[in-house]
């Protein structure tokens, strides 16, 4: 059995693209493996807060230390870390706002890149420790950044990757929903990248 951890981040609730490509991302899981189960993390809806000095104090003090609030922080940032250990299969949501990822899902790496839980270092370096797992990418965009002059403006997907990377997760495929903002292809965008869906 298949577990699937759905990470939403578009704070866009009811009309938000990026939330209709991700959930048919997870709809086409489930057909290829109906007994799975899906957590989903709703960054919006549930915020992880932005990163301050008692958080990085906290992540960077042993837990015997901490205090009353600390202890809370880190109970945080563990239950997050625990559903990426946990997960077989990833989906992150991540419209473009700004050239680069939501600031929900900026926080949320910020509470779960932690040495010892999804890295570590040795003498060779940083090493991942969420290996064996499949990461999909459920990108949406106003402008087309797959291909062509704003290519380079992209730190949205690229930066996923790479903290994913970073963790250990070296399987990831993209959907791309682009040009949303774009008369001529806005109309057929969204269609055309469900329609695109496929699961390894």
């Amino acid at each position: 059995m298949k577990n699937i951890l759905h990470i939403i981040s578009s704070p866009r609730v009811g009309i938000s693209d990026s939330r209709k490509l991700g959930n048919a991302v997870i709809e086409k899981i489930k057909e290829k493996y109906p007994d799975a189960t899906v957590k989903e993390r709703d960054l919006a809806k549930n915020q992880v807060p932005v990163l301050e000095a008692v958080h990085i104090n906290t992540f960077f003090s042993p837990a015997e230390s901490h205090s009353p609030e600390q202890q809370e922080i880190n109970k945080h940032s563990l239950g997050l870390i625990s559903e990426l250990q946990d997960a077989d299969i990833i989906v992150v949501e991540s419209p473009m706002y700004n050239f680069s990822v939501p600031t929900t899902l900026k926080a949320y790496f910020d509470f779960t890149s932690r040495a010892g839980y999804t890295f570590k270092y040795d003498e060779n370096g940083p090493k991942g420790l969420l290996n064996d797992k499949k990461l999909y990418i459920a990108f949406t965009s106003g402008n087309i950044y797959s291909t062509g002059p704003y290519q380079v403006f992209d730190s949205n997907v690229p930066y996923i990757k790479n903290v994913f990377g970073f963790y250990g997760v070296k399987d990831i495929s993209v959907f791309r929903a682009e040009g949303l903002s774009i008369p001529g292809i806005m109309e057929n965008s969204l269609a055309k990248a469900i329609e695109g869906i496929t699961i390894d």
